[in-house]
């Protein structure tokens, strides 16, 4: 028995990297597993292969979350396919693409994340949760410097976890929790990447700052135990190096 036996969860952004690994987590636990993906069809595909092929069930559906109707049909999607929404994982984030206009990084990590709870929120029945994914260099941007390259998106995503706890009222009406997880760079991910190659050297620094950066598998277990936990609504889970930017 599986701690999602009969559960349904939409994972945005799931298509590779942290969110991929999670959704096969959620997998591993009964849930059936809606994945998300932008543009890159045939990747998502191979996680829905993957989940399918140990024993789980999944779907990918194709859609781009500052697109209202995308969100929409992503929400409905799990309710027409598995018959529920009990998780939505709020994995998707971005902003350090090039060619998707000086305002994406907030419509993305601000405004579609607001969009997407909506939408999942109105399906969900008590007892559901909603997880959001972020970073410390995001979550503490306030009060701590982060690398200049990131800063615009640590801004966006601070104003979307702002955002997202400002609904929490209406989620516990709901009878719906929220969680934050916020962790250190994740080696292996692309916005490593992409500071790595804006900022040479920057994921080695960090690295050395706090001793240990985790994988992408390593953060996706954090995410995947936080669908379940019993924490309170609002709870955020701080996952490795947060010494540094608790001070």
């Amino acid at each position: 028995m599986g701690l999602l036996d009969n559960k349904t969860a939409i994972v945005t952004g799931s298509s590779r990297g942290i969110g991929a690994a999670t959704a096969k987590l959620l997998a591993g636990e009964g849930a059936a597993i809606v994945v998300n993906y932008r543009q890159k069809a045939p990747r998502a595909n191979k996680v829905v292969a993957e989940i399918e092929a140990a024993g789980g069930r999944g779907i990918a559906v194709g859609g781009d979350l500052t697109n209202q109707a995308d969100v929409d049909a992503l929400a409905q999607a799990a309710i027409d396919t598995f018959g529920s929404l009990d998780v939505l994982v709020l994995n998707a984030s971005g902003g350090m693409e090039s060619g998707l206009g000086e305002d994406y990084a907030l419509r993305l990590n601000r405004d579609a994340q607001i969009a997407m709870l909506q939408a999942a929120a109105e399906r969900m029945k008590p007892g559901s949760r909603v997880v959001f994914v972020t970073s410390h260099q995001a979550h503490f941007i306030d009060t701590v410097e982060t690398i200049g390259a990131y800063e615009p998106v640590a801004r966006s995503k601070r104003a979307g976890e702002t955002a997202l706890r400002e609904l929490i009222p209406w989620l516990s009406e709901k009878g719906i929790t929220f969680v934050v997880v916020s962790g250190d760079m994740i080696e292996g991910t692309i916005t490593a990447t992409l500071l790595d190659r804006a900022e040479p050297g920057a994921i080695e620094a960090r690295r050395e700052a706090a001793g240990k950066l985790y994988s992408v598998e390593e953060f996706a277990a954090e995410v995947a135990k936080m669908a379940t936990a019993d924490v309170e609504t609002g709870h955020t889970e701080l996952v490795g190096g947060a010494q540094q930017f608790e001070a």
